[in-house]
């Protein structure tokens, strides 16, 4: 039985962690590397550090914060932002990463896929897809540049075509959930785990320990991810945890 994986993620902006609502109206969370020691001792299975503005400012991912939460872990631990060409994701991983998170620049050249999963391997190539409802075309379309920027990609074409060019894991957040603490977008999360045939980490939504039931039940994701539930302590990894043995889910 596969173990199913809770990961919490720093959304990180001008080196602090910060969390809005569906990508809005940041607010400060905290230290990275003060909150990676705290989830790697509380038992996080993974950890993703996201420099969320690094697109969208058209600069590198901040590399001395990521060398110093890497030095603070010894669990997995995957960046992404700002990662446009094969040497961006050698230095992240010469940081201390063991995944690199693609997911602007994969949408503009799909290629830097493949390169990375021919390079590194694809257990190394984590494709981030942030995905809104389009009522219009009654599909999920793709997002990009931290949400910003509406592409014409649709999000299960695109996934699947991420995984044929080497993607090893999705992380898949529901922009119409993210932060409001509601749930996951368990229909979103099912299409998708369906539709590809590598582990789905799902994101957006995360309240409570039973909304990551759900997902893993309902959307048959791979891995939940919350943040702001995490940091502001509103439930620890352990209660999540203790949660889901209770509900029979095969949890480390």
């Amino acid at each position: 039985m596969i173990t199913k994986r809770i990961i919490p993620c720093l959304d990180v902006k001008d080196g602090r962690v910060v969390k809005g609502i569906q990508f809005l109206g940041l607010k400060d969370a905290g230290d990275p590397v003060e909150l990676a020691k705290t989830y790697d001792n509380e038992g996080a299975d993974e950890l993703v550090f996201l420099d969320i503005s690094a697109s969208h400012e058209g600069r590198k991912t901040i590399v001395d914060v990521v060398e110093k939460v890497a030095a603070a872990l010894a669990i997995p631990f995957t960046v992404g932002g700002g990662i446009n060409h094969l040497e961006d994701m050698k230095t992240i991983l010469r940081a201390g990463a063991d995944k690199v998170s693609v997911n602007t620049a994969a949408v503009l050249r799909p290629e830097l896929i493949t390169e990375g999963a021919a390079f590194f391997g694809s257990q190394c190539i984590v494709v981030a897809i942030d995905a809104k409802f389009d009522l219009d075309k009654g599909k999920y379309v793709v997002y990009t540049h931290g949400g910003r920027q509406r592409t014409e990609f649709e999000v299960l074409e695109w996934a699947q075509e991420a995984v044929q060019r080497g993607a090893g894991e999705i992380l898949l957040t529901g922009m119409d959930s993210d932060g409001e603490k509601t749930g996951f977008d368990l229909k979103l999360t099912k299409l998708v785990s369906e539709a590809v045939s590598v582990p789905v980490i799902a994101s957006g939504g995360a309240g409570n320990a039973e909304h990551m039931y759900e997902v893993f039940e309902k959307g048959q994701a791979d891995a939940a991810l919350a943040a702001s539930i995490f940091h502001y302590q509103e439930t620890s990894i352990k209660e999540v945890k203790t949660y889901l043995k209770e509900c029979g889910v095969n949890v480390r």
